[in-house]
């Protein structure tokens, strides 16, 4: 957001048209280090690193040694040791990998990186940096260059033409296209040419701006402050740059399963008997939800791991009251300790030395909620251990769920966050405020993920963060802000969310319905008929707006409402095994339409439709009084889902879809597993599993189940279900197989399977090995098959008793 920051003196000219740029110049040598290589130049030094033989790590520097210490963000376990080769020239220097070929040109400077099949990808002749430690990097496109990622960012899906600043802010203004700084900094962009696809990841958590607007064939990185740190991440797609990025900043562990289940908040539930009438009431009208929130209101003076005695006179108790209904908690906390020295959080904070300090010493006093507040420094490790050890007070309550906010961190002040020159310890390397800014949400997050995890012994932490930086997938799942009851704002939450997932945060979504201004019926039904396809998926609203719980709008839209939610719970065992395959490959659950269909010139902007995976389409209508709605399809056979009508791929068509009707399309070929509804998460999983196999793709078609218990980590010692299925079509034969890879889930007891094969393309006489009988019969019968022949629908029931099966269908 826009602020007097914003035109400081010394920020004014930040890309340096008036200060005197420094070009590295000619390359006078290249030199061959342990971990890297050095290139020594007219203007400056330049350290390459491989960090795998696709990810290759530049760093500008002056002086004899470069300092190759990471942030946070990157994983230190994603170095290894390369092996490359080195070739000299006349003309140029050239490292190379198994996968990537790097050539700097001598003079003039180039530097040109290759993929393994010989296309040119990252190409720049431009790194410099002025007198006052600025650098800036410019990377050639061109006419069929499309850009992605930069994390949470207003705007299309395509960056093309935008210019962004990293700065995370907190911004309650309406979140238009004109503001660019939000709650979440990822300078990670992807770059898109039809011969070639590189990221661009800049490590630096300062202020930083990228730049695709200002020339038509470049891009451009700024640092304001710090380093000029960047990796550039090949891959022969955009699946494998996604996957490679993931390697260096990580994949999201696995959440408890309740948090992917609808959520409900506002701001604020006042007190234990307004969250308790709250639940009871969504259970009445049976509309499934798993957790409530608690926003500023539940604490005594907004004070941080506190509850307000009079509003919450039994918080235990309520716990324990909303445990047996089947939900969960989730309060807000933020990082700001109320200045109180008979509060014991804050006179602990100060006597241990675990808030932040200017130079001199003097403690940084910031208003927000609860008044003059001191902040932790959580860049000191000693001091992340203790925030996090401060979660015991809600773990003993039940709590097993947090809500980080104002995490920016948000300060009520002209500069909307803490004092720049503030010093963080930063573990022994002490920097400014400036200089880490974008870290500090991030490094609140782990501080409260590690803290609550070590507090649960076992069970999984849920963390939900406003602010952060690179990395942050693994601790927290992000919300999108502030948002209003705007359909600009359900418009724009998707190419937000998407280019989240492409900037390796999977776990991520709006507040459903908007957070301020007043939401209609409509929009809520819209909203949430959208929203429980999105990763996370909250309803969340503001103080002084209507409200917007599921039957806040009448009996229409509350049907409305359950249903949709109701099918998220019914494809929960699809969403899971989604969120296992992001948190094994950093893949996102929600997908841009670009990311499977890279080829389809359709797509590189299609910014209000996704993909669930790779088969299910969801085209949203985000306009108030359409039933109608254009929808394009790519490549491929498609089904309605509602009507079953086939549909051929690579075009666009005109959907009906009145108010209780959301755009949605099955993929031929898509293996979509359900169970039956239910009212939570948190109870043992239904014994019958339904799999719709959509057929007329022709061809084979794969999908991996994923089961866990859902809520501890015994996962990661083996203790889970992994069973591979493969759909095969035939001319005039159908086969379907199925094989447990890994088979240790305790207490899974015996399974019963549906299959239900959609669109058979003939009428079976035979399935192998299992008794036919009519529809009337089929429903009482453990084990058989029936086929409906006026729906082109086989149903096939059994129970897999052996590891690995074959159905042959004739």
């Amino acid at each position: 957001m826009q602020t007097s920051e914003t035109i400081r003196p010394d920020r004014i000219q930040s890309e340096g048209s008036m200060h005197r740029r420094i070009g590295l110049g000619t390359v006078h040598a290249v030199q061959r280090e342990k971990h890297s290589y050095i290139c020594f130049c007219e203007g400056g030094n330049l350290s390459v690193q491989f960090v795998t033989d696709e990810i290759v790590r530049l760093k500008v520097f002056r002086g004899s040694q470069a300092d190759l210490t990471s942030t946070a963000a990157v994983l230190t376990q994603a170095f290894r040791d390369v092996p490359s080769e080195f070739v000299e020239d006349r003309e140029s220097f050239t490292l190379s990998t198994e996968k990537l070929r790097l050539v700097i040109a001598k003079k003039p400077f180039q530097i040109t990186t290759f993929t393994s099949t010989g296309e040119p990808a990252f190409d720049s002749s431009v790194i410099q940096y002025d007198e006052q430690g600025r650098y800036s990097c410019t990377g050639q496109a061109d006419a069929a260059s499309h850009f992605y990622g930069l994390g949470e960012k207003t705007s299309y899906l395509d960056k093309r033409g935008e210019r962004y600043e990293m700065w995370n802010s907190d911004v309650y203004a309406p979140h238009v296209p004109e503001i660019d700084a939000l709650y979440v900094s990822i300078p990670y962009l992807v770059h898109l040419r039809p011969a070639s696809v590189y990221g661009i990841f800049l490590d630096n958590p300062g202020k930083t701006v990228f730049d695709m607007r200002s020339e038509t064939n470049a891009f451009s990185l700024h640092t304001l402050t710090g380093d000029l740190d960047f990796y550039i991440i090949h891959g022969s797609s955009l699946k494998d740059v996604t996957k490679n990025y993931s390697k260096l900043t990580g994949t999201m562990p696995l959440p408890p399963k309740w948090a992917l289940g609808y959520h409900q908040s506002r701001y604020s539930y006042m007190s234990q008997s307004e969250v308790l009438e709250l639940a009871r009431t969504f259970r009445e009208k049976e509309i499934p939800c798993d957790a409530i929130y608690l926003d500023i209101h539940y604490m005594d003076g907004y004070r941080v791991f506190t509850f307000d005695p009079d509003r919450f006179p039994d918080s235990k108790g309520m716990m324990t009251e909303l445990a047996e209904l089947g939900f969960h908690v989730v309060p807000i906390v933020d990082p700001g300790v109320k200045q109180d020295a008979r509060y014991s959080i804050y006179r602990d904070g100060v006597e241990n030395d675990h808030f932040c300090r200017h130079l001199e010493g003097e403690q940084f006093i910031g208003e927000v909620w609860p008044g003059k507040s001191a902040f932790p420094d959580f860049t000191d490790d000693r001091t992340a251990k203790w925030w996090g050890k401060r979660h015991e007070y809600f773990v003993e309550k039940g709590i097993r769920g947090i809500w980080n906010d104002m995490n920016e961190p948000a300060v009520f002040n002209e500069l909307k966050t803490m004092d720049l020159d503030i010093i963080h310890k930063n573990n022994g390397v002490p920097k400014t405020h400036e200089e880490l800014h974008n870290l500090y949400g991030y490094l609140m997050s782990k501080a409260t993920y590690e803290g609550l995890k070590e507090q649960l012994q076992g069970e999984r932490p849920f963390i939900l963060t406003r602010a952060g930086y690179a990395g942050i997938q693994r601790y927290a799942a992000v919300w999108t802000g502030d948002n209003r009851s705007f359909w600009e704002h359900l418009e724009m939450s998707m190419p937000m969310v998407m280019n989240l997932g492409l900037s390796g945060v999977p776990f991520a979504g709006p507040d459903i319905g908007g957070f301020a201004h007043h939401a209609s019926g409509e929009l809520l039904a819209r909203w949430t008929q959208m929203g429980v396809f999105f990763p996370f998926c909250r309803n969340h609203s503001a103080l002084d707006v209507v409200r917007q719980e599921p039957w806040s709008f009448g009996a229409e839209v509350e049907a409305i409402c359950r249903d949709y939610i109701s099918l998220r719970y019914r494809w929960m065992p699809y969403f899971y095994s989604l969120f296992y395959e992001s948190s094994q490959s950093g893949l996102p659950v929600m997908r841009p339409l670009a990311l499977e269909y890279p080829d389809d010139a359709h797509v590189f902007n299609l910014s209000d439709q996704f993909l669930v995976g790779e088969g299910v389409l969801v085209a949203p209508v985000y306009r108030p009084s359409m039933e109608y709605r254009t929808v394009y399809l790519p490549k491929g056979i498609w089904y309605d889902y509602w009507t079953g009508e086939r549909h051929e791929g690579g075009r666009h068509i005109l959907v009906h879809a009145p108010l209780n009707i959301l755009p949605l399309f099955i993929k031929a070929g898509t293996i979509l597993p359900e169970t039956a509804v239910s009212q939570h998460l948190m109870g043992e999983s239904s014994p019958e599993l339904t799999f719709n196999v959509y057929a007329g793709a022709g061809g084979t078609s794969v999908f991996q189940l994923y089961e866990d218990d859902g809520n501890t980590f015994v996962y990661q010692t083996g203790a889970y279900n992994l069973i591979k299925f493969e759909f095969l079509e035939g001319a005039n034969q159908l086969s379907l197989r199925y094989r447990y890879q890994h088979r240790e889930l305790v207490g899974s007891g015996e399974v019963t399977w549906l299959i239900r094969l959609l669109h058979v393309p003939f009428t079976p006489s035979r399935v192998l090995d299992l008794v036919p009988r009519t529809m009337e019969e089929f429903d009482l019968a453990r084990t058989g098959w029936a086929y409906d022949d006026s729906a082109g629908e086989l149903l096939i029931k059994f129970s897999p008793e052996v590891t690995e099966g074959t159905i042959e269908i004739s």
